[in-house]
């Protein structure tokens, strides 16, 4: 037991320096989010796409060489019409649904447990890929501006969740402050750029980027001019891709409970705010690319862009983002505009990683608390944050960027198939909520606000359809088909998590019988000498009266047990020992046979085995002690009708612990004399009773 404190206590001293004081449960109130920390907390992931969707619908669109580029402003405007529908229909989920849960909370009670696990899975996955996409992306962005970074982006990219993680475990406020002046930085730096962009457009002095002189040869089966049908399929493609703009957006009607009150309106607010934001700078992005002659292809196939000679790049041409070649020609002349645009966005897109830490923690948590994820996610932390959440998804990020070796190109086509899914399901189970109250209220005014909240979630059920299909047609044998069976398989693990609660509780279900008491209770105190531990263990077993008592001692030397045969009379203890030889010098397998046997003799009967431990202060005293001990109880723990009960002795190298543990009580902390906190006690109050 002190030996668990002198661990605990060097740990929590670990733990102080990093997260920070403990809070107490009716400290939440301190940690709920006003809408200025509240819209970088939790939009930044979609705010950040800005860095990435453009270059995304460019990507698709170089497939049949730059004169497709024509269509660029048409792709990205549809995207924004998605976006805002979408956006239009979350801000009437976080007035219908104000608990949070979001989109698993709308499919939970609208249609049923199938859809409920299909969103819940979906969001699971996709909070994964943020993280993975995210977090790669910026070490990308690293990658370029520190070259000695260069080869080392999955590296990079796991320190950068290791961070992450770090800062979530202190709490959702203060992982929100740190978080909030970079994501400010970067809107500002951003729609800077691209005013002065447009304003450089409007008085004819806008400048061209740095591969506007380039030319793209096309893609294989995209040499001859386009048929109807393959500019539809391309736009297609290029549309699917720069749907990546909308992932995030439902983070915020997940996050709900996190915004202070009136929870509901700060959040449809902050809702607004973000879709103005996003749409603005991306609308702005593809315009003033498209302007200054961009020339963008796969960075893995840079074969196909050909310089002003008509040679290809050379083979370590580095292509710049999109984002990045606008900042350079904008402000041309001025490096320092350049270098904060590149750095803040840089820096955003790690920090976009932690809508999913805000985000897949509060969805583990309701899906423990139905049954479908293992409890421990339900749990808060230190820092009232789902601890275990954090830790579960930071590892499944690495994972995925330590598989993929951090490239974005390739993660991104498991990206939005989840989410689409998640959006779908939610703006069908909004349909439902409406209509079935539609059907219970009269009030005409009522009435009219549900109508017309109705036809905006039919909008966007529309919409994320026909995304989600043109997603899965376009992107299904490109990657979409992983995500796809890793959502089968979360699902699988769902289900059998469920199965498995359900099946105990239903073993745990009290009825009468429980109450029937044993006929017989046999008490067994193992002894490996006579020595004070043996003599407390014998003690205590006598104090509880079972029916029998016995010791019993498992003999590997006859001269040893002889011995011990010969004190134990000698002593005239009034509990008779029972020597069990073991021929082959086994030491648990003995007194678990011994056991059982008592236990066949009398199956309406409990045996109680009495264990002796020691009980030291320091870590390393514990592997010399106690090791039969934890041997034998894990062996019991599975027979029937057997009951162990450990019987601690404290050694005097326990008060180690026990001393280490009074004067962390008793250093001050603060509020403590503001609490009226009581003065610890003094470590000589404390005495080793033997």
């Amino acid at each position: 037991m002190w030996t668990s404190l002198l661990v605990v206590g060097v740990g929590d001293v670990s733990k102080r320096i990093l997260l920070g004081r403990k809070l107490r449960s009716s400290q939440r109130g301190g940690t709920l989010l006003p809408k200025r920390i509240a819209l970088p907390v939790f939009a930044s992931d979609a705010l950040s796409s800005v860095a990435y969707a453009p270059d995304e619908i460019f990507i698709m669109l170089a497939l049949a060489g730059a004169s497709t580029y024509a269509w660029s402003w048409k792709v990205g405007l549809a995207v924004a019409l998605v976006m805002a529908a979408v956006i239009a229909s979350y801000r009437q989920t976080v007035h219908a649904y104000p608990s949070g849960g979001g989109d698993y909370e709308v499919a939970k009670v609208n249609l049923g447990e199938r859809a409920q696990m299909t969103v819940g899975a979906a969001l699971l996955l996709d909070y994964v890929l943020t993280v993975a996409v995210s977090i790669s992306s910026g070490a990308q962005y690293a990658a370029a501006a520190v070259p000695v970074l260069s080869g080392h982006e999955a590296g990079f990219a796991v320190a950068l969740v290791l961070l992450l993680t770090a800062v979530n475990l202190r709490g959702m406020r203060e992982s929100g402050l740190p978080f909030a002046v970079p994501t400010y930085l970067f809107m500002g730096g951003v729609l800077l750029m691209c005013g002065i962009g447009i304003w450089q457009l409007v008085t004819g002095s806008l400048g061209t980027v740095e591969t506007a002189d380039f030319e793209i040869v096309p893609s294989s089966g995209y040499e001859q001019e386009l048929t109807t049908v393959g500019l539809i399929f391309l736009l297609a493609r290029a549309f699917s891709s720069g749907c990546v703009a909308l992932t995030g957006v439902e983070a915020i009607s997940s996050g709900v409970p996190a915004f202070r009150r009136p929870k509901s309106t700060n959040a449809a607010t902050t809702l607004l705010l973000l879709g103005l934001i996003a749409i603005t700078m991306m609308m702005s992005v593809i315009i003033l690319a498209r302007e200054m002659g961009l020339r963008y292809v796969d960075p893995h196939h840079l074969d196909r862009l050909r310089q002003p000679d008509g040679s290809p790049v050379a083979d370590d041409y580095d292509q710049h983002t999109v984002v990045a070649q606008l900042a350079k020609a904008i402000f041309d002349g001025f490096p320092p505009g350049f270098y904060f645009v590149v750095v803040t966005t840089g820096i955003v897109l790690v920090l976009a990683a932690n809508t999913a830490f805000n985000g897949f923690p509060v969805l583990g948590s309701l899906l423990a608390k139905d049954g479908y994820a293992p409890r421990a996610l339900a749990s808060r932390g230190d820092r009232l944050a789902y601890s275990n959440g954090i830790v579960f998804l930071a590892i499944m990020a690495i994972g995925l960027i330590w598989a993929f070796d951090a490239e974005v190109t390739q993660l991104i086509q498991l990206y939005i198939v989840g989410v689409f899914i998640s959006f779908t399901l939610s703006q069908l189970g909004m349909l439902r909520h409406w209509t079935r109250h539609l059907v219970k209220t009269k009030d005409p005014a009522q009435r009219l606000r549900m109508q017309r909240s109705r036809a905006i979630n039919a909008v966007g059920l529309a919409c994320t359809v026909v995304v989600l299909v043109v997603v899965l047609v376009t992107k299904f044998l490109a990657g979409a088909w992983i995500t796809v069976l890793a959502m089968a398989v979360f699902l699988a693990i769902m289900s059998r998590i469920n199965r498995h609660y359900r099946r105990v509780a239903a073993e745990l279900a009290a009825d009468d019988q429980d109450k029937v008491l044993p006929t017989r209770v046999h008490a067994v105190v193992l002894v490996s000498k006579l020595h004070k531990p043996t003599l407390r263990a014998l003690a205590y077993a006598k104090a509880t009266r079972p029916n029998v008592l016995e010791a019993i001692s498992v003999s590997t030397d006859s001269g040893e047990a002889d011995a011990l045969l010969a004190e134990w009379d000698k002593r005239g203890v009034d509990v008779p020992l029972k020597i069990l030889y073991s021929p082959y010098r086994e030491l648990v397998k003995p007194v678990v046979e011994y056991a059982m046997e008592i236990r066949a003799a009398n199956p309406r009967g409990v045996v109680a085995v009495y264990i002796p431990e020691y009980v030291v202060g320091r870590w390393w005293e514990q592997l010399l002690h106690n090791q039969t001990a934890l041997r034998l109880k894990g062996r019991l723990l599975f027979t029937p009708g057997v009951m162990v009960t450990s019987v601690p002795y404290q050694l005097r190298s326990s008060e180690v612990a026990l001393e280490r543990k009074v004067r962390s009580a008793r250093r001050a902390k603060a509020g403590d004399v503001r609490r009226g906190a009581p003065t610890a006690p003094d470590r000589h109050s404390y005495k080793q009773v033997d």
